[in-house]
């Protein structure tokens, strides 16, 4: 597929995400939950990430915790069952704002003891704050 789209313009690629867009109206999303509920899955993300790969991603523009269900404010975004895996670290925008962020990190138990066992590393650890 990469090859296919480095021998293409860009106004191609643009063409077709465009007409993915398009497509995906109404019907097209009914026919999907009705195919879901006759057969339920939880995607399971880090099965299509490659272990030894650098993707980031968030949005900034949602204001992760300016919802209120009347609970209180938030004390902490986390992302679904779905979207977690060994090594995964989602940032977000702080909840003190400020221009501060906070992280999501995802790693397996053994991990994480490595982690602990880094001296160096835990002596920047903030450990007052923790939720």
């Amino acid at each position: 597929m990469v090859g296919v789209l480095l021998g293409q313009s860009v106004g191609w690629a643009a063409r077709l995400l465009h007409e993915m867009v398009a497509n995906h109206d109404d019907k097209a999303i009914r026919e999907f939950v009705d195919s879901w509920v006759k057969n339920p899955y939880v995607y399971n993300m880090g099965r299509m990430f490659d272990s030894n790969s650098i993707q980031m991603g968030t949005s900034p523009r949602f204001d992760m915790y300016g919802n209120e269900f009347g609970l209180g404010r938030g004390v902490a975004v986390l992302s679904g069952y779905a979207n977690k895996f060994d090594g995964k670290v989602t940032l977000y925008p702080g909840r003190d704002g400020g221009g501060s962020i906070d992280l999501e990190v995802c790693l397996f138990p053994e991990k994480i003891a490595a982690f602990e066992c880094d001296e160096e590393l835990m002596s920047l650890v903030n450990r007052e704050e923790a939720i």
